[in-house]
C-alpha cells in the first residue's frame, strides 16, 4: 500500500538522524584521495534568500557527489560576521552589533540545516568571535614584522554614507560597492598591506588555475602589468628632474606638453615661483572634491593650470610647456605624464581643449594628418618624425629608445603594475581591532602577542564622526594604555581592519578550526589544501579573490602552508534576481525560501534550483512565486510513487540478469548522468533522471524484480546529491544497506550503456540518399565501405568511381562525384 509523501516528517526524521551520528564530519584518511569543497561563506545580514539557496545547494550537491565517488570530503561552513550591516542595524535599532549578528547566525544555521546542507558543523566559527579575530591580529603582526603592513598618509576614497574609507577594489563604477554612494577623496593616515610586493606572482600563478576566463581577465586587468620606461624630464626653471612612466617610449618624439597631478609637490613649487600660490591652492581644492572616476572620465572637460614652466625632452632637447590637470593622478605612476596628444586619447582631448600642438610620430597604413585627426591613434605602426628611429616598427622602436635612454642616463626600462597596496583601515566599530599602540616617545609599537586577542570594547555610540575618527576613539578606558615599549601613556589604534581580512584566510582555519595555540596546524592544512572546488559570485573577482591569494602566498613564504594558491577550481554561479534586480531587503524583492519549503519541501526546492539552467546562468524568479516549484515537486512525488507502489518487487533480493531494454536505458542514463555531474551540469543530469524515472515507472508492472530493483537503486543513488531527504527515506524502505549518502556512486556497465546502433546518413554530392544503422564505434574505413555498398549509392554512381569520399563516422558519409 502506497504511503503518502509526508516530506515534513521525513525531513525531521533524517535531520535528527544525521545530527545524532555526525554524518557530515570530515576525518582525513591519508590513504584516500581528498576533495575540499567550499562556498564563499555568507554575511548573516537578516534572512536567508534564494541567492543563498542557489550558492549553497550547488556546493552541497558537489560535495555529496564527490563523497559518493570515494573521496574524503571537507565541506565546512562559518559566518563572515563583522561588517557595516550589523553596525548600521545597531545605529537604527539601538541594538549591539554582536546581538544582532549572533541572532542572525542562529537563523541562518537553522535554515541551512533545513536545506540539508552537508556541513561539518563541528568546524564552524564566526569571524566576530575573539577566538577567530585573535588570529587576524596575529597575521597583522606577522605582516608588520615582514614590512608588508605599514601606515602612511594617503589620499583615500571616503564613503560619506558608510563613513569609512574604501580600498580601490571597493569602488565599483565610481560608487561604493556596498551602498552605492559616490566617494570623495580625503587625506588620512591609513594602514596598508603591501600587495604590490606580490604583483608578479599573482599574475604568474594564474596559469595553473581552473577558473573562468571572465574572472582571470578581471584579475589580470586589475593587476595591470605593463612594460615601458621611466623617462627623466628636467624642469628648466628649477632644475628639478621629474621621472615619468610610459608604456610607449616609441612616441617620445611626439611630446608636446608636460602635465603634473595637481597634488604633485613640484607643481606646488612652480606655482609658488610664479606667484600664483593662492590661485593654485584653490584649483587643487576644487579638484580634490572630484572622485577618481570623474577625474579619469573620458567625457569630462579637463581642468588645467598653466605653471609657466618648461620641461626638457631628454631625447631631442625640446622644451615643452608644463601644466597641472585633474586627469593626472598622484597615486598612479609618478604623478606626472609626458603628453603625446597624437597617440594618447586623454592627451588628445586636453590638447584640443587648450589648442596645443599635435605631432604624429607613429604612422599607420593610412596617412595621419594632425590637423584632421578626430581622435588619437593609439596603435602600433612605423616611427616617423623621430630622428634616428625613423622607419622602425613600434616594438623594436620601443626597445631601441629604452637602450638609448639607459646609455645616456636619462631613463631606464621598467615594469609597473596597476595594482595598489590593499588599504585595510576602516573607521568603524564592528571589525577586528588593529594591534598597534601609538606612543609619543616610541612611535608606532606593535602589541605583544601575549596580549592577543585585543577584544573590542563595548561602546554606546556606534555612529562614526563626520571626519575620520572611529567610534573606538570614544572608548576612553580601552583607548588609553601603557606603551609596550617604554611604559608611558599611549593610545591604541582606533581603526579596525577591513572585513576582507577575515575572509582572506578563513579557508585555512576550517582545516583546524578550534586550535587555540596557533592559527592552524600546518600539517592539518596541508592535508586538505588547496580548496579543490570553490563556489561563489563573480562580484568578488578583484576583491576577496586577490586578497585571499595574496595572504596564501605570504603564509607560504612564512613556511605555514605548502599551497601557493588557495582555490584550484572556481565556479562563479549566476544570480537569482526578482523583477530583473538583485534580491535585496531594501528593494523589497526578497523571495523567502521558507514559503517554498513549507509548501513543497526541501528536496523539491533543491531540484528546482539545480534544474532551472546551468549553474553560471542568471535566473529571474517568476511572477507565480512559490508555485514555480510545483513541477519539481511533482517529479519528486513521482519518484516516491515509483518506490512505494512497488515495494514488494523492490524488496525482492533477486539479482538483475540479461540485457533487456530497461537495463540498457538505465545504464545509458547512468553514464550520461555521471558525465553531467563531473561537469556540474546538474540541469541536464536531472533531466536524465526524469527520463530514467519515467522508463522505470512505465516498465514497473512487467519488469523482473531484479531489473526493477537495480534501476530504482541507481535512480535513488543518482538523485541523492540533489534530493537527500527522499532518497535516504526510500533507500531505507527498500532495505538498502546503511545510508545512501555513504554508498559508492554506481558504475555504468560498459556493455549495457553502449549505444547499440546509430543512424549514419549517406549523401551523394551533399544530398541525402540513404540512412544506414551502424555500430557507434565504426571506423572511417568501415563507414566508407558501408556507404559505397548501399544499393542507392551504387545506382547513382552507375559504375563510376567517386572523386572523393568524406567520412565523419558514425554519423555521416558524403560521396562526391564531381
Amino acid at each position: 500500500m502506497r504511503r503518502p509523501y509526508d516530506f515534513a516528517s521525513i525531513e525531521k526524521k533524517w535531520l535528527e538522524s544525521w545530527d545524532d551520528r555526525r554524518a557530515w564530519s570530515a576525518p582525513r584518511t591519508p590513504t584516500r584521495p581528498k576533495r575540499y569543497v567550499l562556498e564563499m561563506f555568507p554575511y548573516p545580514s537578516g534572512e536567508t534568500h534564494m541567492g543563498h539557496v542557489e550558492n549553497y545547494t550547488i556546493g552541497d550537491s558537489i560535495a555529496r557527489f564527490l563523497k559518493m565517488r570515494g573521496y574524503d570530503v571537507l565541506h565546512p561552513m562559518g559566518f563572515d560576521a563583522f561588517g557595516l550591516p550589523a553596525e548600521n542595524a545597531a545605529i537604527r535599532h539601538g541594538i549591539h552589533p554582536r546581538d544582532w549578528t549572533y541572532a542572525n547566525i542562529e537563523r541562518f544555521v537553522a535554515s541551512y540545516k533545513r536545506l540539508a546542507f552537508s556541513y561539518d558543523w563541528e568546524r564552524s566559527f564566526n569571524t566576530c568571535d575573539p577566538e577567530y579575530y585573535r588570529w587576524n591580529q596575529w597575521l597583522f603582526l606577522r605582516l608588520y614584522e615582514r614590512g608588508l603592513a605599514y601606515r602612511k598618509g594617503a589620499k583615500v576614497n571616503w564613503c560619506p554614507s558608510c563613513r569609512t574609507v574604501l580600498a580601490n577594489e571597493q569602488v565599483h563604477g565610481g560608487v561604493c560597492w556596498r551602498c552605492g554612494s559616490t566617494p570623495v577623496v580625503r587625506d588620512l593616515e591609513q594602514w596598508f598591506f603591501r600587495t604590490t610586493a606580490y604583483a608578479q606572482r599573482l599574475l604568474d600563478d594564474m596559469a595553473d588555475l581552473q577558473w573562468g576566463d571572465a574572472v582571470l581577465t578581471q584579475q589580470r586587468n586589475w593587476i595591470g602589468r605593463s612594460e615601458g620606461a621611466v623617462v627623466n624630464f628636467a624642469i628648466v626653471e628649477t632644475g628639478d628632474v621629474v621621472p615619468v612612466y610610459t608604456t610607449r617610449p616609441d612616441t617620445l618624439y611626439g611630446v608636446s606638453f608636460f602635465v603634473f597631478a595637481p597634488e604633485h609637490p613640484v607643481a606646488h613649487q612652480l606655482a609658488m615661483r610664479a606667484g600664483k600660490t593662492s590661485n593654485y591652492e584653490q584649483f587643487v581644492d576644487e579638484i580634490r572634491r572630484q572622485s577618481e572616476v570623474e577625474r579619469m572620465s573620458m567625457a569630462s572637460q579637463r581642468r588645467a593650470f598653466a605653471l609657466e614652466a618648461r620641461a626638457i625632452n631628454p631625447l631631442n632637447g625640446e622644451e615643452v610647456p608644463v601644466f597641472a590637470s585633474d586627469y593626472v593622478l598622484m597615486e598612479y605612476g609618478t604623478g606626472a605624464v609626458m603628453a603625446v596628444p597624437a597617440h594618447d586619447q586623454r592627451d588628445f582631448e586636453f590638447a584640443r581643449q587648450y589648442d596645443l600642438p599635435l605631432r604624429v610620430v607613429v604612422q599607420d597604413r593610412d596617412y595621419l594628418d594632425p590637423q584632421e585627426m578626430t581622435e588619437a591613434f593609439e596603435g602600433s605602426g612605423v616611427m616617423v618624425n623621430s630622428g634616428p628611429f625613423d622607419g622602425l616598427d613600434s616594438e623594436p622602436g620601443k626597445r631601441a629608445v629604452i637602450e638609448l635612454l639607459e646609455r645616456e642616463g636619462s631613463g631606464q626600462g621598467e615594469v609597473q603594475y596597476r595594482l595598489r597596496d590593499w588599504l585595510v583601515s576602516r573607521q568603524r566599530y564592528w571589525g577586528t581591532p588593529i594591534p598597534i599602540v601609538h606612543c609619543e616617545t616610541c612611535g608606532t609599537v606593535p602589541l605583544p602577542e601575549s596580549e592577543l586577542p585585543l577584544v573590542l570594547p563595548d561602546v554606546v555610540d556606534f555612529q562614526p564622526a563626520e571626519g575620520a575618527d572611529s567610534p573606538l576613539a570614544t572608548a576612553t578606558e580601552w583607548l588609553e594604555v601603557a606603551c609596550p615599549g617604554c611604559g608611558r601613556q599611549a593610545r591604541r589604534e582606533t581603526d579596525t581592519m577591513d572585513t576582507f581580512v577575515d575572509s582572506s584566510w578563513y579557508f585555512l582555519k576550517f582545516c583546524d578550526a578550534h586550535n587555540d595555540r596557533a592559527p592552524f596546524d600546518p600539517a592539518l592544512v596541508d592535508a586538505w589544501m588547496p580548496v579543490d572546488q570553490y563556489t561563489g559570485g563573480i562580484e568578488h573577482a578583484v576583491m576577496h579573490l586577490i586578497y585571499a591569494r595574496f595572504i596564501t602566498k605570504v603564509l607560504h613564504d612564512m613556511g605555514m602552508v605548502s599551497a601557493t594558491e588557495p582555490f584550484r577550481r572556481l565556479m562563479n554561479h549566476g544570480q537569482i534576481t526578482k523583477d530583473g534586480r538583485a534580491m535585496s531587503k531594501s528593494l523589497g524583492n526578497i523571495v523567502d525560501p521558507g514559503e517554498v519549503l513549507d509548501r513543497y519541501g526541501t528536496d523539491a526546492l533543491r531540484v528546482f534550483i539545480l534544474f532551472i539552467g546551468p549553474p553560471e546562468m542568471d535566473y529571474d524568479w517568476p511572477a507565480e512565486g512559490a508555485e514555480a516549484v510545483w513541477g519539481a515537486y511533482k517529479f519528486v512525488e513521482r519518484v516516491w510513487r515509483l518506490v512505494t507502489e512497488n515495494s514488494a518487487a523492490l524488496t525482492d533480493p533477486s539479482p538483475p540478469a540479461g540485457d533487456s531494454e530497461l537495463r540498457r536505458t538505465v545504464h545509458r542514463h547512468l553514464a550520461t548522468i555521471t558525465s553531467d555531474f563531473d561537469r556540474y551540469a546538474f540541469n541536464t543530469a536531472i533531466a536524465r533522471m526524469m527520463e530514467m524515472q519515467g522508463a522505470l515507472s512505465k516498465a514497473a508492472a512487467g519488469a523482473p524484480a531484479g531489473e526493477l530493483r537495480e534501476g530504482v537503486e541507481i535512480l535513488l543513488q543518482c538523485l541523492a546529491p540533489v534530493a537527500p531527504f527522499i532518497t535516504e527515506e526510500l533507500w531505507e524502505s527498500i532495505g538498502g544497506q546503511g545510508s545512501i549518502h555513504d554508498r559508492p556512486w554506481p558504475e555504468a556497465d560498459p556493455e549495457l550503456s553502449r549505444v547499440q546502433q546509430v543512424t549514419m546518413v549517406v549523401q551523394v554530392d551533399s544530398k541525402v540518399r540513404d540512412r544506414i544503422e551502424v555500430d557507434p564505434s565504426i571506423s572511417e574505413q568501415e563507414a566508407v565501405a558501408a556507404a559505397l555498398a548501399s544499393d542507392r549509392v551504387q545506382n547513382l554512381l552507375a559504375g563510376r568511381a567517386p572523386v572523393q569520399v568524406v567520412a565523419r563516422p558514425p554519423r555521416l558519409v558524403n560521396v562526391l562525384t564531381r
